[in-house]
């Protein structure tokens, strides 16, 4: 949905379906990049857990 949505904005912003893909992709890919990271860090830090 998030996909469709995101180059459906790149077309109507452009003009170019071609562009409003590949926005949508790399909207996902920075997306999905940055979620790993996030989990990651928040994984490392320990206080406030009873371990």
């Amino acid at each position: 949905m998030g996909l469709i949505v995101m180059t459906l904005v790149g077309l109507v912003a452009t003009g170019s379906a071609a562009i409003g893909g590949t926005l949508a992709i790399v909207n996902t890919a920075i997306g999905l990049t940055m979620y790993v990271i996030y989990e990651r860090i928040w994984a490392g830090i320990t206080w406030g857990r009873n371990v």
